[in-house]
């Protein structure tokens, strides 16, 4: 029996981790737009709203299902500068990529070259909004003002003596060298001025006209490797779904440079363990090892998809699934070989009347990214080109017009019932592990809020803390986390409700057109519909 009632809707619904953004797409819905063209106003309003986690100075992906049960995929992530070689930054004197400030700003922002795509694809599925309509509450709200949330206000960013440094974030972000207390109005009134200009002379406008202009220019002032021939040559790419095809249901998420191969290998290998009941021993202890084994092929298998040495799907099929599956004891915890990963970001779900439904994930790697905040745009600029290697021999070594590794991955599912699920997390690794614990635990029978709202372990270390320990909220059972520690599981305690533990979001159709949504309580989010 549900302890939370999950909202419910009759026509269409929006979830966001900020509820401007779920109300924005609420607001586009009932104007009659379509889910894409909702998802791209909330994606424009939480970039606004919501600036730690994403923005439009970074990448994003998008699942898209239309209501036939056709599933598109969009990659909206940018390559590494013509300029930013091994040679370059080894001749500076690094070592590694810097994670914060101009030089961490090397890959070109992909999010808007998918707005792009994705409204191509709302008006060839009869979209007609305008879009200064969609980008009109982003736009607003950088004028007019936006309440500080809560998440931004208590967030302790990594690396935060660099961050506070990089050119523009002070002026931004912080008043008197600190971040404010949460409720304080915050204005972006450049950003806005680079929304409006967008909202007339088109997205395109951002990459090849009077922004990517300005853009350029920014990114010269601040000493940033970008240059305006890497604006001008992206464009955002239509690529094929990975998919999972299961008892009952088929899984759908993003392939390389995402580690969307990871969460369907957790999905494939936990379901091959026949576990029968929900927040059981079973249930954790074999996701734990799931998620070692998909993130160990992850590791050794994403990259960008031109580079690719491995097919993802061969990973995929029953037969290897069951031999990874196999290699689990349910007595013991396997060690752990993972390097970890850290990482911030948005996800996002929408579904209109018709059944379109999209799930969408929008990034700037770290808190805040570089750090860098354009002068004349008002862009914050991600830092997502940290994950490149400056060995050559390495799996992600950096390399002009290389993408990087994204941990960035959008979830769905549909049911051989009808149903239609989005959902999705942010949270670096975590992603994954997080996906995982929310579907399965509705899978087995309980209410999407609920699910959403329990407690969530994860494997590996969080953003900021070197320890590799599997981290559980304290609000599970005890003797659960006595029987962890008993097969060998490093355990340590977290509290509850952890913003470390991401910050996930689901929605679901059900055949007879409605709608249940919930975001995560670890947010300042919601669901919004009609």
């Amino acid at each position: 029996m549900a302890l939370i009632d999950t909202p419910t809707f009759t026509r269409a619904a929006a979830a966001a981790p900020h509820i401007l953004a779920a109300e924005t797409g609420r607001n586009i819905l009932a104007e009659g737009g379509n889910a894409a063209e909702a998802m791209v106003g909330m994606a424009a309003t939480i970039a606004m709203v919501y600036p730690h986690m994403n923005s439009v100075g970074g990448d994003g992906f998008w699942l898209i299902r239309e209501p036939k049960g056709r599933v598109r995929y969009i990659e909206a992530c940018g390559f590494a500068s013509r300029n930013a070689t091994i040679a370059y930054y080894r001749g500076l004197g690094y070592d590694a990529i810097p994670p914060r400030g101009a030089l961490a700003a090397l890959t070109v922002p992909g999010a808007i070259g998918g707005w792009m795509l994705a409204l191509e694809l709302a008006r060839a599925l009869g979209g007609k909004l305008p879009l200064a309509d969609l980008l009109r509450d982003a736009i607003r709200f950088g004028r007019d003002g936006y309440p500080q949330s809560r998440s931004e206000a208590h967030g302790k960013p990594f690396e935060f003596d660099m961050l506070k440094d990089a050119p523009g974030f002070a002026a931004r972000f912080l008043i008197d060298g600190k971040f404010p207390e949460a409720g304080t109005m915050r204005r972006a009134e450049k950003l806005s001025d680079t929304l409006d200009q967008l909202a007339h002379a088109g997205l395109d406008d951002f990459y090849r006209g009077d922004v990517g202009r300005e853009l350029a220019a920014d990114l010269e002032q601040i000493g940033a490797p970008l240059v305006r021939e890497d604006l001008a040559a992206y464009r955002a790419v239509a690529r094929d779904a990975l998919e999972l095809h299961l008892n009952q249901r088929s899984h759908y998420n993003s392939p390389p440079p995402t580690q969307g191969l990871a969460s369907l290998l957790i999905l494939g290998i936990f379901d091959r363990l026949k576990v029968p009941r929900k927040d059981s021993f079973e249930h954790i202890h074999g996701l734990i090892e799931a998620s070692k084994r998909a993130l160990t092929i992850r590791d050794r298998v994403c990259t960008d998809f031109e580079c690719l040495k491995h097919a993802p799907d061969t990973f995929l099929t029953p037969q290897a699934l069951q031999r990874e599956a196999d290699a689990i004891s349910m007595q013991r915890a396997a060690p752990y070989p993972v390097a970890p990963a850290n990482g911030d970001t948005i996800w996002m779900g929408a579904i209109d009347a018709s059944g379109l439904a999209v799930s969408y994930i929008q990034s700037l790697y770290w808190e805040y990214g570089s750090g860098c905040v354009l002068p004349r745009t008002g862009v914050l600029m991600q830092n997502r080109g940290v994950s490149f290697s400056l060995d050559a021999t390495a799996m992600n070594p950096l390399a002009p017009g290389r993408r990087p590794f994204h941990t960035l991955n959008p979830a769905l599912a549909s049911f051989s019932d009808g149903r239609v699920m989005c959902y999705g997390a942010m949270g670096g690794d975590g992603q994954p592990q997080f996906q995982a614990q929310v579907f399965t635990r509705y899978f087995l029978g309980e209410g999407l809020a609920d699910a959403i709202d329990a407690p969530r372990f994860l494997f590996g270390r969080t953003w900021a803390s070197p320890s590799r320990a599997l981290k559980i909220e304290d609000r599970f059972d005890p003797q659960i986390v006595e029987r962890l520690r008993a097969v060998g599981h490093e355990v340590e305690m977290l509290g509850a409700y952890d913003e470390n533990l991401g910050h996930a979001g689901a929605l679901v159709r059900y055949p007879d057109g409605h709608i249940e949504a919930a975001h995560d309580p670890r947010s300042d989010g919601g669901a919004a519909g009609i």
